[in-house]
């Protein structure tokens, strides 16, 4: 009852974005500029000049890593001319004037990874393990370290969010892009934005789901 509508929704999530940027991934932008050259452009504009340029196979596997600072974009960016390709590079340039800024929810997101990396791995095993031996500490553990990973994703929604919002901002304050052609990429990184919430409701469904069973267990 609580894991599947979540899976669904994050199910849909991915298909509505994978749509989203194949449909604007086909509609090139009037200024002729690729994904690359918007990112180099907007960093320049906002002071950014210790983030190198790099790419990445693959669709859609864009990011910015900040200890190494290097901004990647994928194979279906880096040198399209397109609005969606335009409007990920934008994204990815906004976490970047994030990081730059010290933006608090990505400087903590970032302390959460070690955390969420156990807890997303081991915290589901040892939980589970606990209830099948009736071991509630063991349990507890697992559900506490599980509870760490999905505060990384629900953390992740707002740096994403806010992501997204800079991108629109930059984009317009530098005429990179027509009002037409903003409204394309608005939806593009909506959709990319609901597979975040998708995949925080999926965690957030299944720690729930742990605790209801460990409660159970105990009775």
């Amino acid at each position: 009852i609580l894991v599947v509508p979540a899976l669904i929704i994050s199910s849909l999530a991915q298909i509505f974005v994978k749509s989203s940027f194949a449909k604007y991934s086909k509609k090139m932008s009037q200024r002729n500029i690729t994904g690359t050259q918007a990112a180099a452009y907007l960093l320049k504009v906002n002071g950014i000049t210790d983030v190198k340029l790099g790419r990445i196979k693959g669709n859609l596997t864009d990011h910015f890593s900040p200890s190494e600072k290097v901004l990647r974009l994928s194979d279906s960016t880096f040198d399209s001319t397109s609005i969606a390709a335009i409007g990920v590079a934008a994204h990815e340039t906004g976490h970047a004037i994030q990081h730059a800024k010290k933006y608090f929810p990505l400087t903590f997101r970032k302390l959460l990874v070690p955390i969420a990396n156990i807890g997303s791995s081991a915290g589901p095993w040892l939980a589970i393990l606990g209830i099948a031996m009736s071991f509630p500490l063991l349990t507890d553990i697992g559900i506490l370290l599980f509870a760490g990973s999905v505060a990384f994703y629900v953390v992740t929604l707002p740096v994403e969010f806010n992501a997204s919002k800079r991108a629109l901002k930059i984009l317009k304050q530098n005429n990179i892009m027509s009002e037409e052609e903003l409204k394309g990429v608005k939806k593009v990184l909506s959709a990319a934005a609901m597979t975040y919430v998708g995949s925080a409701l999926v965690a957030m469904a299944n720690l729930l789901r742990l605790i209801l069973v460990s409660k159970n267990r105990k009775r």
